[in-house]
């Protein structure tokens, strides 16, 4: 079972994301490594926006490989070299996953694997 919070006792999320989701009873956990916006033909895209749909798309790959759903979601991590358009990650955010929310954690650093990759997402999800 997962239940989402946001205490009363902190500030509220400054986006689109929960404080904590706590996972109790008999859960599988599925641990999916850094995806980065890299398409099947192999193709990466400049634009970091198309970087990230892919990155996220790769995640829900992932998920669905190991027959969870994008609801099964409870933790995504993104890693951003350079900017990002806010606005347009929650678009593709809202787009990809709908209404449901996860734990969120977004990083600005200097540099991913290779030097054409600007996004990269890891995540954790619960079922």
């Amino acid at each position: 079972m997962k239940q989402a919070r946001n205490p009363d006792t902190i500030h509220p999320p400054v986006g689109r994301y929960v404080h904590s989701i706590e996972i109790s009873g008999e859960s599988r956990l599925l641990f999916i490594s850094g995806q980065v916006g890299k398409a099947l033909d192999g193709s990466v895209p400049s634009d970091p926006i198309a970087q990230f749909e892919l990155a996220l798309g790769n995640v829900v790959a992932n998920l669905e490989a190991a027959g969870f759903e994008r609801t099964d979601l409870v933790k995504i991590v993104t890693y951003v070299v350079g900017e990002l358009d806010p606005a347009g990650r929650r678009e593709v955010i809202e787009r990809v996953l709908g209404s449901h929310v996860t734990t969120s954690t977004l990083l600005f650093i200097s540099a991913l694997a290779a030097p054409e990759y600007k996004v990269e997402i890891d995540a954790v999800a619960a079922r």
